[in-house]
């Protein structure tokens, strides 16, 4: 999506920003926020804001409208959401403004016990049942072995997009962009969070071992997880063969190297 500046904003989109969020003194634009028309964050007589958005008419808007009504229900691992208007074709949000940086999943890194509280907080989460997100076994079916999608199904909302670029670390670990909130089984973050940290360079087996520490995944039926790890690396397989970018080859990689992780004889893990 084309990345536009606060100030290439319609005069009647600055100034219904400016309404809700106080004049504006400088904006700076951020790098984040890929799927976002406009990300920045602004300096204004309340405070710093963020703003994210999206131009009405775009396919993604209905997404970022989600978001908004997620946002309520959020632990306090997720920033707040000051506001939400739609205005001169653009759908915008105000969020607060978070401090430090994206997390790092490497091994022995000091973020990980941060990163595993802030997920642990939202595992606790119930998903609200008056926004229509989706379903985890509807969003996997079609890459799940036949019959086993039900293993997916539960009420625990998950943010299941766990990159590093979506969590910020300060003194605490911030969970930010919900544009894939979806209603499931609470072990399917801890098995989407796996993939990323063997991507920050943690074996299968180190990976999976860190997950345990999460009730939900600890005690998922292993039916279950094999299931959704299958699913996983078809998804990913598709996502690669779509567009052939590094870091999607990557994932497909390394989805497939737990898939054999989980399905290894237990002698072999």
């Amino acid at each position: 999506m084309i990345r536009r500046h606060f100030h290439d904003l319609p005069a009647a989109t600055r100034r219904a920003i400016a309404d809700k969020a106080g004049p504006v003194h400088a904006a700076r634009t951020t790098a984040g926020g890929l799927n976002s028309g406009i990300a920045a964050i602004l300096d204004t007589d309340h405070g710093p804001v963020f703003v994210k958005g999206i131009p009405t008419d775009h396919p993604q808007a209905p997404a970022q409208c989600r978001e908004a009504a997620i946002n309520p229900h959020l632990p306090s691992a997720c920033p707040r959401l000051y506001w939400h208007l739609e205005t001169a074709g653009w759908d915008l949000l105000g969020y607060e403004v978070l401090p430090g940086r994206h997390a790092d999943y490497t091994p022995g890194s000091p973020d990980l016990p941060l990163v595993a509280a802030a997920l642990a907080e939202l595992q606790e989460i119930t998903a609200p049942a008056d926004i229509p997100i989706k379903a985890a076994e509807q969003r996997w079916a079609a890459y799940a072995p036949p019959g086993t999608a039900a293993h997916f199904a539960g009420n625990t909302l998950l943010h299941t997009d766990l990159a590093l670029h979506n969590v910020l670390v300060d003194a605490r670990a911030r969970i930010i962009d919900w544009a894939w909130p979806t209603r499931g089984a609470a072990w399917i973050d801890p098995a989407i969070l796996i993939l990323r940290l063997i991507e920050a360079g943690h074996t299968p087996a180190e990976a999976d071992a860190f997950a345990h520490r999460f009730p939900s995944w600890h005690t998922a039926p292993p039916t279950a997880t094999q299931a959704f790890a299958t699913a996983n690396a078809a998804a990913w397989r598709e996502i690669a063969q779509t567009d052939a970018a590094p870091w999607k080859t990557a994932m497909a990689r390394h989805a497939t190297a737990f898939h054999a992780h989980l399905n290894a004889p237990p002698g072999n893990k």
